[in-house]
């Protein structure tokens, strides 16, 4: 039993399992999860847990070189935009920006999509897995 750390068992084993260029998903709880996908729901109810708690927390135990967003977030959710410029400062991680519609098709090559309670528009991120040995923070 782990004492510290990603104490969800299906979240710890994705992390472990991830190699360079693999990629997860955190959606808000209204993304759809394609066919053939694992989705790993923590949504208990509405904005519980939120999309910044569970990314905050996926992001201190996995060492992430790029994330991929709707670029619809930065008008229709300016909060999770700023909260993401903060997390993953884009001088320090690439950023690919597509629509809404681009962001779904690329779900379907992740590991797994972790679903959250969270409600507010656009709140999706995928995050791609950097090589472990890599000198990126």
């Amino acid at each position: 039993m782990q004492r510290h750390g990603i104490l969800n068992s299906h979240i710890a084993k994705i992390l472990a399992d991830l190699g360079h260029t693999d990629t997860i998903c955190i959606s808000d709880c209204g993304l759809p999860v394609p066919e053939g996908v694992q989705k790993i729901d923590l949504a208990l109810e509405f904005g519980v847990p939120g999309f910044e708690q569970v990314v905050s927390i996926i992001a201190k135990h996995m060492k992430t070189e790029a994330i991929h967003i709707a670029r619809e977030m930065e008008q229709q959710n300016a909060d999770a935009h700023q909260f993401l410029t903060s997390t993953f400062p884009p001088n320090q991680f690439e950023w690919i920006e597509t629509s809404h519609d681009a962001f779904k098709e690329a779900t379907k090559q992740c590991k797994c999509i972790i679903r959250t309670g969270e409600v507010s528009p656009y709140a999706n991120i995928i995050l791609r897995a950097d090589c472990i040995f890599s000198d990126r923070p």
